[in-house]
């Protein structure tokens, strides 16, 4: 699942924070439970092994296992809508966490808020994207692993 979620976002690269991540994590974590996190870690380390382990970087690896236990807590839930606002709360969230390492290297709370506000079109970007793509896609990939699991139990 993690190689997976890295392809995916590897995939839709070319439209600027339009990804499937938060919603690939909530279906790992829908049907792994906390596995999930097992996922997320090597979907965060490919990115820096990949891309190279920058300060941003340092952001992925709080910001991405963090959304395991936010969606622990809607763990049985199957509501495609109540999965689109978790996810595209989470793309509003993403900003605001991203930027915690660059605060000690920006000096402190102004270079934190002028990062932030700057990136505030591309966390409305974040959401919408991650709302519609769960919204849409939620159902029919949950019928999908369902399929596959049940599929690979069967032997």
């Amino acid at each position: 699942m993690g190689a997976l979620i890295f392809a995916v976002k590897a995939a839709l690269a070319a439209i600027p924070n339009v990804q499937l991540n938060a919603l690939l994590i909530i279906l790992t974590v829908i049907f792994f439970g906390w596995k999930a996190l097992a996922a997320v870690g090597v979907y965060v380390l490919l990115e820096g092994l990949i891309f190279g382990f920058g300060v941003w970087w340092v952001s992925y690896v709080f910001i991405w296992p963090l959304l395991v236990p936010a969606a622990m807590l809607f763990r049985r839930s199957r509501s495609a809508l109540l999965w689109a606002v978790v996810a595209g709360f989470w793309g509003l969230c993403f900003g605001p966490l991203m930027y915690i390492p660059y605060f000690c290297i920006l000096g402190g709370w102004r270079g934190y808020w002028a990062m932030w506000l700057a990136g505030i079109p591309f966390d409305l970007v974040h959401c919408a994207s991650n709302f519609v793509g769960t919204l849409v896609l939620f159902r029919p990939l949950c019928s999908l692993l369902e399929r596959i699991i049940n599929q690979k139990r069967k032997g």
